[in-house]
């Protein structure tokens, strides 16, 4: 599955957080309902509590491999660490996808 191209099209038929501290507020307001972080952030710490709190909260979270990518996937120009969508938008089905896995 393209993640990259679940959040460009959730970004521009939805709404989508990005940056660490947005996405965090997100899980814990329970408002996320896919949680997209990118592999190669240094130093790992400032994703590693995602995908913890996203179990907790039973929120699909992916990782992918590049932030440079993410980033242009949500339609900034500088990279982005993590991205949450907040409402699908066209993307709905793929989500609910993940959500059953």
């Amino acid at each position: 599955m393209d993640f990259y191209s679940i959040v460009e099209k959730a970004k521009k038929t939805g709404k989508v957080d990005k940056g660490v501290n947005e996405v965090t507020k997100a899980i814990e307001l329970g408002v996320a309902k896919l949680v997209v972080y990118a592999a190669d952030v240094e130093p790992k710490e400032i994703v590693a509590h995602l995908p913890i709190l996203a179990k907790e909260k039973d929120i699909p979270c992916v990782e992918v491999d590049s932030k440079q990518k993410l980033g242009l996937s949500v339609g900034i120009g500088v990279k982005a660490a993590a991205v949450a969508i907040i409402d699908a938008g066209e993307v709905k089905a793929e989500v609910a996808r993940l959500k059953a896995k």
